[in-house]
């Protein structure tokens, strides 16, 4: 039986909420596949006085029968009550039941909880009077919700205005696995696997830990991803549509914006996804924005020495960057579709730009490396304002004590060479970052790479730091 991997401190935050002197109310939110069932079911032990599962684009009647079902699971008391007819009378039933339990904690768990405020079903409303009413004012009660619409759980439920404000005891957002966290999982499987093949993995699947456990360890890396992504049947060659639709209720625009973010790898200004999109300049579109954002999908930046109003937004979740780049394109019945893409051009600027990505996920390592972990600092990107030989850095570090690490991260399955004309073009680069910038700090290259670099003059002359991928799994 596999261990329970990661989620250390989420797991302390519930299981002290196990042992409270009042009533608990607790979001918890974060990406579809991310693992918040099983992290909720694992910190109370499978131990829930009450459990109920929304159904995906059900209807009202349709979701208040599986409450139905559910509450005649648990005992005589509960089985010859009528179908409630709407969602006050149903709370209403779960009231009276839990009244009954002799348990000494009372542990309600309502799983995708976006899924139950269908069109006027006034569920929302239903379990404000819940709370407000009746949990709220007891000692025993731990009433657990969570849902992957992050959007609607910090909109509707957390950020609510109505009955709910500030109702929520506790949220929780979880993030996807770290490289250590996907390395223990995929470790579980083959203790041989190295970090490189880890991290080509994991610049796929990201750290969702649904997509990482489809990993067979009797397969390499690359097979694997042969496997899942272009196998007629393969789990992650279809996930795409699913993803979106389970989401967001209309998944056709939030593709479409996705999509154009994915056309450039620095982002897109706002402007320019209106532009790309047809959508309107308003509220709506920033709604939208906001749930892409929320739900993890995509990020929203400020370059270096710019305003908010310079903000760019950047694809950032791994699947969804491999299936518009890939997978979409690819014919089913063409075997090996992506052991034969290796090392054409494609694959060298995807894996490239998906490991800066790993990189820009994993700053405190870096600056754990660094030794500027307890330093205030500022992470951000740069650009140059000229056409001509426009130089660009992904990642570059900003610290209090007068230094900026500027960050060249670099992917490849042997030690980097840094040779005469790639020399020139970093001088030339920090040149201009310092001509532009106008910055009086110290500017330290920072080489970050899979397997370090070639010992040669121009390292020793242009790097003050160098990191390898080990320090990502920190």
């Amino acid at each position: 039986m596999n261990q329970f991997i990661g989620r250390t401190k989420e797991l302390q935050v519930l299981q002290s909420i196990a042992q409270s002197s009042r009533s608990e109310f607790v979001a918890v939110f974060g990406r579809r596949r991310v693992g918040k069932t099983m992290l909720i079911r694992e910190a109370f032990h499978g131990k829930f006085s009450f459990q109920l599962t929304a159904i995906a684009n059900a209807t009202k009647m349709q979701q208040l029968i599986n409450f139905h079902t559910a509450l005649a699971r648990l005992g005589s008391s509960a089985e010859h009550l009528p179908v409630p007819e709407n969602w006050f009378t149903a709370f209403q039933q779960l009231t009276a039941f839990l009244e009954k339990s002799k348990a000494d904690r009372k542990v309600v768990f309502l799983d995708e909880l976006p899924w139950f405020d269908t069109a006027k079903s006034d569920f929302i409303q239903s379990l404000e009077h819940f709370w407000n009413s009746w949990a709220a004012s007891r000692s025993d009660i731990t009433l657990v919700v969570c849902g992957s619409a992050a959007s609607w759980m910090i909109h509707e439920l957390i950020n609510n205005r109505g009955g709910l404000h500030n109702r929520v005891t506790t949220k929780i957002r979880l993030e996807p696995f770290t490289l250590k966290e996907a390395e223990a999982m995929l470790r579980q499987k083959n203790q041989a696997i190295d970090r490189y093949q880890i991290i080509q993995f994991y610049m796929v699947s990201g750290g969702v830990p649904f997509y990482l456990d489809t990993f067979s360890g009797e397969l390499s890396a690359m097979q694997n991803i042969e496997n899942v992504c272009f196998a007629k049947d393969g789990l992650l060659r279809t996930e795409f549509d699913n993803l979106f639709r389970a989401l967001f209720a209309k998944a056709e625009r939030h593709t479409a914006v996705v999509e154009a973010i994915a056309s450039k790898s620095k982002g897109l200004t706002r402007q320019e996804i209106l532009t790309a999109t047809a959508l309107p300049n308003n509220g709506n579109t920033t709604r939208l924005l906001q749930e892409l954002e929320e739900s993890g999908f995509i990020r929203k930046y400020i370059p270096f020495q710019k305003t908010s109003r310079d903000s760019l937004y950047q694809l950032i979740d791994f699947y969804t960057l491999f299936y518009l780049k890939f997978i979409r394109g690819a014919q089913l019945y063409d075997e090996n579709n992506w052991l034969n893409a290796l090392e054409s051009p494609g694959y060298r600027a995807w894996s490239g730009y998906a490991f800066e990505q790993i990189c820009l996920c994993h700053v405190p390592q870096i600056k754990q490396a660094l030794g500027i972990s307890g330093m205030v600092s500022q992470t951000s990107s740069w650009r140059s304002h000229s056409r001509e030989n426009g130089a660009q850095v992904d990642l570059l570090i900003d610290r209090r004590d007068h230094v900026i690490n500027l960050c060249e991260i670099k992917f490849s399955l042997q030690p980097f060479t840094i040779t005469k004309a790639y020399a020139a073009q970093l001088q030339q680069k920090i040149s201009r970052f310092k001509t532009e910038t106008d910055t009086k700090k110290a500017v330290w290259l920072t080489m970050i790479t899979t397997f370090g670099l070639t010992k040669n003059e121009y390292a020793a002359s242009l790097v003050q730091k160098e990191l390898t991928m080990e320090v990502l799994f920190g």
